[in-house]
């Protein structure tokens, strides 16, 4: 393996940390603004608090997605492709979700409520069936010599599965709920924050089922035994962080540990696979690895220049955006659309 391979490795998995700790708030607000609000006002103020930044947010699975096809075409090809319906499902969530910003801005007062259940059924959707998709991943697939999947309904949907997209839609939606806390002023924000403090309690038992999961039904801890302790371990430590900074109200304090925690769960499903890209479940020999799945070194070496001069610019720009738009979202008034 070398040391081009091993870096773009660690940078899709960086591009997807990146992913759910910025998008990761935007699916927990959209659902919020089914399951929290109690008027169109304050589902008008929750919607505000994500409408800057949303889409830039959403670039960086989309910048994953193009990164491992550049880096790791085969890794790309057999994912896409066995993948297929579970990606068409999160593509599905992402387009109702996009198009509900646009079409409840301009629906009368009757119809917006049909576009804010559409953010939350969108919401709901990526996060789900990209978890499903994770923890299925590192169950291991039917994949045969050549990497094509030769998978059943319940090779992708079974209790592993389940467990991994519940989760991953808890987190997602107390990171939501933290930044509603943070980002809104009036009763919104402390029911955000009251929500999430219950729900802290039923993530500790999530994360108990998926890691008991996690060791009975992966071989990480055969591979990476300390690696995936110390992960879980990380994951426990942020969630007991967030959790009191948001009994405390350190809103930041707890937006923050609730993202890295994310970004914790990314870090050991990478970690977990290393070297591998796709585990087989038919025979080891079938696996895919990081040093025969990627693109020559030229190729590498020309997307590792491109990234090193286009990098600093992306950031500059995401870090400007959120600092524009640094400001609490006070109460909105919602009037009667003609």
């Amino acid at each position: 393996m070398s040391f081009l391979q091993l870096l773009w490795f660690i940078l899709i998995g960086v591009l997807f940390a990146g992913f759910f700790f910025l998008d990761g708030f935007d699916y927990g607000v959209g659902m919020a603004t089914v399951t929290l609000s109690s008027d169109e006002a304050e589902r008008e103020q929750m919607v505000q608090t994500i409408g800057p930044v949303w889409d830039g947010n959403e670039v960086w699975l989309i910048t994953a997605g193009g990164a491992m096809f550049a880096s790791f075409p085969y890794w790309y090809a057999s994912l896409f492709s066995g993948y297929y319906i579970i990606l068409m499902l999160v593509l599905v969530g992402l387009i109702i979700r996009g198009v509900s910003f646009e079409f409840r801005a301009k629906s009368p007062m009757p119809r917006k409520r049909i576009w804010d259940l559409a953010l939350g059924i969108g919401s709901f959707m990526a996060p789900f069936f990209l978890g499903i998709m994770f923890i299925s991943m590192i169950q291991g697939m039917p994949i045969d010599a050549n990497g094509n999947f030769h998978a059943t309904f319940f090779d992708y949907i079974n209790w592993f599965s389940v467990v991994g997209g519940v989760a991953l839609t808890l987190l997602t939606y107390l990171h939501g709920l933290n930044y509603i806390a943070l980002k809104t002023a009036g009763d919104i924000r402390q029911r955000a924050n009251n929500v999430a403090q219950f729900l802290y309690w039923v993530l500790y038992v999530g994360l108990v089922v998926f890691a008991l999961m996690l060791i009975f039904m992966t071989d990480f801890m055969r591979v990476h035994p300390v690696a995936t302790i110390t992960m879980l371990v990380v994951m426990v430590v942020l969630t007991i962080i967030a959790q009191a900074a948001a009994i405390k109200g350190k809103e930041l304090t707890a937006f923050i540990a609730s993202g890295l925690t994310l970004v914790a769960l990314v870090v050991l499903l990478f970690v977990g696979l290393f070297p591998r890209l796709l585990i087989s479940s038919i025979s080891s020999r079938y696996d895919l690895l990081i040093q025969n799945a990627s693109s020559t070194q030229y190729t590498l070496t020309v997307m590792t220049i491109a990234t090193c001069c286009l990098l600093p610019f992306i950031l500059a720009y995401t870090i400007w955006a959120y600092w524009i738009f640094r400001k609490r979202i006070a109460m909105p008034v919602v009037t009667e659309a003609k």
